[in-house]
């Protein structure tokens, strides 16, 4: 069944008023979701629980470099090569967060790259995203991941720019609903790829989703946006926090006291994630909610704790159905891992 939720319209919008009347949700944040309260403890108590987003305490600005190929510089020096000098800006590719990315040009070379500024007066959790990202950036180096080329900062004013590469293709946003199934296992082939390097990094990205997926014109995909992402300290951290957008959250993060004590892979969540996004991709629309329907939290929490995970509609692949199903198992001990579901059916080349 395709049904987005095993619940009855009456159930469903009694257990969403419950929510709403004992609840008090602030989803205010402009980069994530952020949340004071447990809600599940809520259905579950009846009873408000205050709980805060964990995020790291504000430190120094600049992380110590942990690749040599991602290097920081103030105003005025040279990174890898670059200064600020050289580059111009041509057009803005998006805004929010506050910050601006823009598409910029090195006046030498010629070449183009996507430069992320984000002004120092912001709030205190966007700059603690904001370091989490220059960190993760620096650790990583991958062709499936979006290339950090440098970082910029300007301690008087607080600016701080990050260079990467340029994605001449924009998000996979733009193509919901336009993607066959074949195209879609060259996607998932390289995404899975990329979620492989990172969770062997022990890093969790937290919000995999179309928008944070960059396509370019060789139709390379690669994974971008590490604002909410976290570098897990000890292999049983638990990565069960309201970060992220709510609507790609997998049931355990919904839920953290159900698996906080219990056998949870803390890497599940992005697997649940994808799963969503490849469905997504290929029926054109957010596949837990019907065509046109604006999620709200109450609703899609409903869906993703109380209903049946959605599943790929008739006239689609037996292996990618299969595929699907196994990224979107409720039981986050019992979903595929990514090293899994590349070996998976649906991802071979010669079908």
């Amino acid at each position: 069944s395709s049904s987005p939720s095993s619940l009855s319209p009456s159930h469903t919008q009694s257990l969403k008023n419950h929510i709403k009347s004992e609840a008090s949700l602030s989803v205010s944040s402009p980069i994530s979701f952020s949340i004071l309260i447990s809600p599940m403890a809520l259905v579950r108590e009846r009873r408000q629980l205050n709980l805060r987003l964990p995020l790291p305490p504000i430190s120094d600005r600049r992380f110590s470099a942990t690749s040599a190929t991602t290097t920081v510089a103030t105003s005025g020096v040279v990174c890898n090569g670059i200064s600020a000098a050289d580059l111009e800006k041509l057009n803005v590719l998006g805004c929010g967060n506050g910050g601006i990315v823009y598409k910029v040009s090195h006046k030498n070379t010629a070449e183009l790259y996507a430069l992320k500024t984000v002004n120092g007066d912001m709030d205190p959790i966007l700059t603690r995203q904001l370091m989490r990202e220059m960190e993760i950036l620096r650790r990583t180096d991958s062709p499936y991941v979006v290339r950090c080329h440098g970082i910029f900062e300007k301690p008087v004013v607080g600016e701080v720019s990050i260079l990467m590469e340029y994605m001449d293709g924009g998000t996979l946003e733009s193509l919901r609903g336009a993607v066959t199934e074949q195209r879609l296992a060259g996607f998932a082939r390289q995404i899975l790829k990329g979620l492989s390097y990172l969770h062997a990094l022990k890093i969790v990205h937290r919000d995999i989703k179309p928008a944070n997926l960059l396509l370019n014109s060789k139709n390379e995909v690669k994974i971008a946006d590490f604002g909410v992402s976290k570098i897990l300290v000890r292999s049983l951290d638990y990565c069960n926090s309201y970060v992220g957008t709510c609507a790609y959250m997998s049931p355990e993060r919904f839920d953290s006291e159900s698996s906080a004590g219990g056998s949870s892979d803390v890497y599940a969540g992005d697997i649940w994630s994808f799963g969503l996004m490849m469905l997504e991709l290929l029926i054109g629309h957010f596949p837990l909610l019907p065509p046109g329907q604006r999620p709200d939290w109450a609703t899609l929490m409903c869906a993703v704790c109380f209903g049946e995970p959605p599943r790929a509609p008739e006239g689609c692949s037996d292996e990618f159905r299969d595929f699907v199903d196994c990224c979107l198992r409720k039981d986050s001990s019992k979903r595929w891992t990514a090293p899994q579901l590349l070996g998976h059916p649906f991802l071979r080349e010669d079908v």
